[in-house]
């Protein structure tokens, strides 16, 4: 059966996504602008709002906190209208793409240019952010699932979600540069602009093979079928784990850097580093997964940063060519953190015989587990760190203990705890030394 073709690219086969860049990066390329936005919205807009317009932070937390649950529990749903929508053609998710795009860039520009009457209104932020949240939502849904479709042994699976996942930390280290060189104005224009290139790139991409026709369910069958599967609840549990593991680092690193190491002038090359290690990380681990299946890279590269958080414990004031790299090593680790779950998850889709149907309902829920790593983590380490007497900019015996404790301790901990889950559910079983996804179609 020959596969599908885009009408407006008719040389575009799935193949050619297997062996060349140029088609990777048609797909993957919308992988930079989402993740160009991420950062901003999360990390630039409470300061935005705290400093312009005086809203307090103890409202705009709360504000925050509704937006991050709305969104988080919405996907689920848009998981299901994304299938909805496959089912119809892929012309439909290019347009529904299109539409979300469009809502996300008026979206930001409203964030950034409120018109309400006041700016500081609680209300109105609330809403736009939900707007915004949902156009995120919905295009990061659709397109990941896209990527699904296009199946493929391990190795092409993994080299399709590491296109995107690659991509989108170039956005990473763009968004994190940009706004210190440009005004917000400037800075949406940008993003418009990246978006929209993501887009026309996306609908010039291999076309996945024809939806086969979704079984009619009700709401809560459709929402529920995933977790029916026991590899998909093994792999979650697994990659909401490692996703703690990852996170808690991610949200005090800023505070080891200023108070640890005693180098706050030094953060700009510390981030960048370590995302930058995780891009060039992205052919290693292709190799890796060709050589030793998704499971066990995945696990080799958890390992790694196991090792890396140990090293990062044994450091002290002043230790910036150490800590420097532990960004590079540890960025190489979250190469595999990005690239390998999803190429996993994919291959258990198919695995299941879900392949072309209800892509859009396994990462609905992939993305609200996402989502929450963060929280969960901010959760478990701000805590920890309160009762054991740290707090910011002081550099107390006690409270720096407590604070490399949380950095890098706890993270290792989470991080084995996820290598064991992972070998015994997907490596232990193999006898070869291929993963048991290694012959999904």
């Amino acid at each position: 059966m020959r596969t599908p073709i885009h009408p407006a690219h008719p040389t575009a086969t799935t193949a050619g996504l297997r062996h060349g860049p140029r088609t990777g990066l048609g797909y993957g390329l919308l992988g930079l602008a989402l993740a160009f936005v991420a950062l901003p919205l999360y990390v630039h807009l409470p300061n935005v709002y705290a400093s312009r317009y005086g809203l307090s932070l103890t409202t705009l937390g709360g504000v925050l906190l509704l937006a991050r649950l709305f969104d988080a529990v919405t996907d689920p749903w848009l998981g299901r209208l994304g299938d909805r929508l496959y089912a119809r053609s892929p012309r439909h998710v290019l347009f529904a793409g299109a539409i979300a795009g469009v809502l996300l860039v008026l979206g930001m520009a409203l964030l950034f240019f409120p018109p309400w009457p006041r700016p500081g209104d609680p209300v109105a932020l609330l809403a736009v952010l939900m707007l915004t949240c949902l156009a995120f939502s919905l295009l990061a849904i659709t397109h990941q699932s896209w990527g699904a479709r296009l199946g493929g042994n391990e190795v092409q699976r993994a080299r399709i979600v590491a296109w995107r996942e690659g991509a989108g930390l170039v956005g990473v280290v763009l968004a994190s540069v940009l706004p210190g060189f440009l005004g917000w104005g400037e800075w949406v224009a940008v993003f418009a602009v990246a978006l929209a290139a993501g887009l026309w790139a996306w609908s010039r991409s291999p076309v996945p093979p024809a939806s086969t026709e979704v079984p009619a369910a009700p709401l809560r069958e459709d929402l529920l079928h995933p977790w029916r599967h026991a590899p998909f609840r093994r792999l979650m549990a697994v990659f909401v784990v490692s996703g703690m593991a990852s996170a808690v680092p991610a949200t005090l690193v800023l505070f080891f850097i200023q108070d640890r190491l005693n180098a706050p002038a030094h953060e700009p090359l510390f981030l960048a580093t370590y995302f930058v290690a995780a891009a060039l990380s992205m052919p290693l681990w292709m190799r890796a997964v060709a050589r030793w299946g998704l499971a066990r890279s995945w696990l080799a590269g958890m390992l790694l940063s196991v090792g890396m958080f140990v090293w990062a414990a044994t450091l002290a004031s002043g230790d910036v060519a150490g800590f420097w790299w532990v960004c590079v090593l540890s960025g190489l680790a979250l190469g595999s953190d990005l690239a390998l779950p999803g190429a996993m998850l994919t291959g258990l889709i198919a695995e299941r015989g879900d392949r072309g149907q209800r892509e859009g309902a396994y990462f609905g829920w992939w993305n609200l587990a996402s989502k929450l790593n963060l929280a969960l983590a901010a959760g478990l380490a701000l805590p920890m760190l309160d009762l054991l007497g740290y707090r910011p900019g002081t550099h107390t015996p006690e409270g720096l203990q407590a604070l490399t404790l949380a950095y890098a301790v706890l993270p290792c901990a989470l991080k084995l705890l996820a290598a064991a889950a992972l070998y015994l559910a997907f490596v232990r079983i193999t006898p070869s030394s291929r993963s048991p996804l290694a012959e999904a179609p």
